[in-house]
């Protein structure tokens, strides 16, 4: 509850309290037997039951060597972050082989170029990248 909500049910119960003893005996009588019907048909205590997830690969499993040593538990917090970190050493050198393939790509036009291999009508032609990749081919 927010605090006006808390402020206002609290002037509701003390208007309610000034005027307690104006309530005719029948009244209070029906309102004594509501509570106690009330009471009666609510749920005796029952135990919540919570779901507490556990990391899936991060190696804190049951064994009590991860919750009893300082070192199992850090280990236990690092094992959850191994799998990002090769992640993104996998993405990282994908990356890489990725640029050195366009490098290898262009050093190739390139040494083309230089040697006078291509005709000198490839150089005028707008089509130019579609007839190296066929000479690639």
């Amino acid at each position: 509850m927010n605090t006006k909500e808390l402020a206002f049910a609290y002037k509701v119960r003390h208007a309610l309290d000034e005027n307690v003893q104006d309530i005719p005996a029948s009244t209070s009588e029906r309102l004594l037997n509501a509570r106690k019907l009330a009471l009666s048909h609510k749920k005796q205590h029952v135990a919540a039951h919570t779901v507490v997830p556990r990391a899936a690969l991060s190696g804190a499993t049951s064994s009590s060597f991860f919750s009893e040593h300082p070192v199992g538990a850090w280990l236990g917090r690092v094992s959850s972050v191994i799998p990002l970190i090769v992640l993104v050493l996998g993405l990282v050198s994908l990356h890489q082989a990725e640029k050195r393939q366009q490098l290898m790509e262009a050093a190739s036009i390139d040494a083309e170029v230089l040697t006078d291999e291509l005709p000198l009508s490839a150089y005028l032609d707008h089509g130019f990248d579609a007839y190296l990749a066929k000479e690639a081919n």
